[in-house]
């Protein structure tokens, strides 16, 4: 089986256009991102993107879709999840993802509101959850675990979210996802071959086969102007990318994660 070919690949969007082009292009999951609820506390001090996407945009992105799943990212669990959640299933939602948790409690509870009706994921992404990991990864009905780094890393008060992506800490949790044969997602990635932005994007995506990751976000660096002329085109050479840094050897993919951590000793000093 070939590991960029296989590679799950995700986008949040509520442009049908979009949408119908990703889905050409071979993006796997294309839908929404609902998060609102406690968001804008955690990140709004930070140039990051809180969604405007509502569940009403669903069905312009469903009619858009061929062959992806249809997905949507949910809210935490609230009082009104049950009612969320099935609004999202009874739209045609496949794939649902669970943010910003912190016990195992929690993400029992939304593998139960779903019941098997979507493919669920948990996104782990604070410090509390992190060390509940194997507690996680033994509860039945989870079959993906996505670590997201943006508030992993304002969880654990660490600088940047690449910081999170070198750290032992993370090895540690993508180890114990993987033994469980947990399907494991790690952060987001842009285009590849783009050395235009502040980490340039090969060091990133070399990351992903070293820690074993099998699926990641589009980052909205993906698509930052000038945008692709061809998506297809730009969707096969980070596949390829993906391929071609699986086959590496443990030490030149090592030797990746240190030039990344080099990289920002230089760029975040003490």
């Amino acid at each position: 089986m070939a590991y960029g070919a296989e590679f799950i690949l995700t986008l949040f969007t509520n442009d049908p256009q979009l949408a119908a082009a990703a889905d050409r292009a071979g993006v796997d999951r294309i839908g929404i991102d609902i998060e609102r609820i406690g968001k804008h506390l955690r990140q709004g001090h930070l140039p990051t993107w809180i969604s405007d996407h509502r569940e009403e945009d669903l069905p312009g992105i469903h009619a858009a879709l061929g062959r992806a799943r249809l997905f949507a990212r949910c809210n935490p669990l609230h009082g009104e999840s049950g009612g969320e959640i099935e609004r999202l299933l009874g739209s045609g939602v496949q794939v649902l993802m669970l943010p910003y948790f912190k016990s195992a409690h929690e993400a029992e509870r939304f593998i139960r509101l779903v019941d098997g009706r979507a493919h669920p994921v948990l996104l782990l992404e604070t410090r509390e959850a992190a060390a509940l990991t194997p507690d996680l990864c033994r509860i039945s009905g989870v079959g993906e675990i996505h670590v997201g780094l943006n508030d992993m890393r304002l969880s654990l008060g660490w600088p940047s979210h690449f910081h999170v992506l070198v750290s032992e800490f993370l090895e540690r949790l993508c180890a114990a996802i993987r033994a469980a044969d947990i399907r494991l997602g790690v952060g987001g990635v842009g285009r590849c071959g783009d050395d235009g932005l502040p980490i340039p994007s090969d060091l990133v995506i070399a990351q992903l086969p070293r820690l074993g990751a099998t699926s990641a976000l589009l980052s909205r660096a993906f698509f930052r102007p000038p945008m692709p002329a061809d998506l297809g085109l730009e969707m096969r050479r980070l596949r390829d990318g993906l391929e071609e840094y699986s086959a590496m050897p443990e030490e030149w993919l090592l030797g990746r994660r240190d030039e990344l951590a080099a990289l920002l000793a230089r760029r975040f000093p003490d």
